[in-house]
């Protein structure tokens, strides 16, 4: 995760259900694979990237606010994205959805906005 994030996260630890939920989380974060997970595609996207372009988007005055907002809802959904294939409410097709939105938002916090509460339905479905 970026360090520039660290500050806008609650500070405890996220809980993990597996060593491979870690690894997988890692990978959302920074695009790297470790050796020890199978059939993972290293590079884009990855959401340290993905925070880079939404503050390169962003006027200069909103960017703490965009920092912030970003850092969060990428908790969010790594989080919930990065669990085991059987148990996790958000798939590679959110992912896909949820970039779709942010690329296609001009008001970038608004585009977060609406990010964060489609990925929060998608946590409350059962």
């Amino acid at each position: 995760m970026r360090g520039d994030c660290q500050g806008h996260l609650a500070p405890v630890a996220p809980r993990y259900d597996t060593a491979n939920h870690a690894l997988w989380h890692q990978r959302f974060w920074t695009g790297g694979c470790d050796p020890q997970i199978p059939r993972c595609i290293p590079g884009q996207p990855n959401w340290n990237n993905m925070v880079t372009t939404l503050l390169n988007r962003s006027p200069a005055a909103q960017r703490p606010a965009v920092l912030a907002k970003a850092c969060r809802v990428g908790e969010l959904i790594g989080i919930e994205w990065s669990r085991s294939k059987t148990i996790r409410k958000i798939d590679l097709g959110d992912l896909r959805a949820f970039n779709h939105m942010l690329e296609h938002e001009d008001d970038i916090l608004k585009g977060l906005g609406k990010v964060d509460q489609a990925a929060r339905a998608k946590l409350a479905e059962r």
